[in-house]
């Protein structure tokens, strides 16, 4: 009977998961940048995202084009009001009217737009005048949305970097500068009586950047680690999201501000760099942001938040050519212009972009590795040492069940660490998405179509 329940709790859980991943999540969300010269037209790029389970775009401005190509689709929008507009804007409640009727009112309810985001890292911009005027701006704003579209439900907000953190390791001490904690009050005010996000951009691949080891590496892709213990709370944390998400909350709690939502504004892997751009790899961005969305679909949330999905604005839907600087910065997209994926980050809703797909920057294929083979298991060669650690780290992952391979289980036997961490390496593939990345326990797992053993042991769908 026990076998019986726990094939059929299996078989239950994978179709949900299938089920789940054909539609679109109303957490994973993408920024669209534009200082570019080669984007293709709003129309193409709303129906690209229509074929993804992205369900939320953030504009950087209020592109009027844009906006009216997503009237229609369900997506939600955020827009964005520029760090120039802040001084009108905090001093003439006017100036705040006029750009609410010329950037919101011609596109609701059409168009679902969903936040203000007012100026972009304005705490950190080095322009404290600029950033005294952003909590007026932000009431000016928010008071003009309440006049001219009561019913609208928009929110006003504004967008942070991490840096606005002085301590985020380990999470239980996050805390803010403590010259920027008088601002942020007031901002957190605001959010609190408007019951508006914390918008922040955690990058895990700049903590990454500046500490380039390769434990370092495995946290930040969502890879099987020895974990980070916090000796404040007594967690140990398996990924880099989670700690720096979990490092904002602890910061907002330190302030009095508990309860405040937090949505991630920006995160996102660059999947070329310069020669000294360590980490910058299609391989490194596919298992990031492929990880990520993952973690997200799981529902397990953060071990301080734990249940639910923070929204999550993945960046970004295009590379941004005409961007100065390294390499990296224009290297982040999603997809190209012509509308392919740069790799596969199993955002697809048909496994298929609208006119094509790519696994790498630059090689066309015609379906995801992962849609090919059906089962994870360890590569010859692999130690015990290393399977040890793929399976400790698979059996602490949500929609893993190990209880079969426990003394008694259905799959306890042949009871070696190769086969127990076979078992638990491909559950955690066939739960993930079946995708190809979800399937490299740092190159020591391969994917075969040759069924391994007996199911239930081994189930593939």
């Amino acid at each position: 009977m026990e076998q019986t329940n726990h094939l059929f709790f299996t078989i239950s859980a994978l179709l949900f998961i299938l089920f789940t991943f054909a539609r679109s999540q109303s957490f994973i969300g993408v920024n669209y940048g534009e200082v570019a010269d080669n984007l293709p037209p709003p129309e193409a790029t709303a129906k690209l995202l229509q074929s993804t389970s992205i369900s939320k775009v953030r504009l950087y401005g209020a592109d009027p084009a844009m906006l009216r190509a997503l009237a229609g689709t369900n997506i939600s929008v955020v827009i964005g009001a520029a760090n120039g507009d802040i001084p009108s804007l905090a001093s003439d409640p006017a100036a705040a009217s006029r750009w609410v009727a010329a950037n919101v009112l011609p596109f609701i309810p059409a168009t679902d737009i969903s936040v203000i985001a007012v100026g972009n890292e304005v705490l950190n911009s080095g322009d404290p005048s600029l950033a005294a005027q952003l909590i007026p701006a932000m009431q000016n704003l928010a008071t003009a949305v309440a006049a001219a579209a009561p019913n609208s439900n928009i929110k006003v907000s504004t967008v942070n970097i991490m840096a606005v953190l002085a301590q985020s390791e380990p999470p239980s001490s996050g805390a803010f500068h403590s010259d920027l904690t008088s601002g942020l009050k007031g901002i957190l005010q605001f959010l609190t009586k408007t019951k508006s996000p914390f918008m922040i951009n955690p990058y895990p691949y700049f903590a990454y950047r500046d500490d380039p080891r390769p434990e370092t590496l495995a946290f930040c892709l969502f890879q099987p680690n020895s974990g980070r213990y916090d000796p404040g709370s007594k967690i140990t944390y398996t990924n880099m999201f989670d700690a720096q998400l979990d490092a904002v909350k602890s910061a907002l709690k330190g302030l009095g501000f508990p309860d405040v939502e937090i949505v991630i504004a920006e995160t996102g892997w660059p999947y070329r760099g310069d020669s000294d751009e360590v980490g910058a790899t299609v391989e490194n961005a596919r298992a990031f942001v492929g990880n990520l969305v993952s973690h997200l679909r799981s529902m397990k949330g953060t071990p301080l938040m734990p249940g639910k999905s923070v929204d999550t604005y993945i960046f970004a839907l295009y590379d941004e050519d005409l961007k100065p600087g390294p390499e990296s910065e224009r290297s982040f997209g999603l997809f190209r212009p012509d509308l392919t994926m740069t790799y596969d980050a199993g955002l697809s809703k048909s496994g298929s972009t609208a006119q094509g797909n790519s696994s790498s920057a630059g090689a066309p294929t015609k379906r995801s590795p992962a849609a090919v083979a059906g089962w994870c298991v360890p590569k010859e060669g692999a130690t015990d040492e290393e399977l040890q650690a793929n399976l400790d780290y698979a059996c602490a992952q949500p929609g893993v069940d190990c209880g079969p391979i426990k003394p008694g289980g259905a799959c306890y036997e042949p009871n070696t660490v190769p086969s127990h961490a076979a078992y638990a390496m491909n559950q955690l593939y066939q739960v993930s998405g079946r995708n190809s990345w979800n399937c490299d326990f740092r190159q020591s797992a391969t994917l075969t179509s040759t069924n391994p053993s007996t199911f239930p042991c081994f189930p593939s769908l």
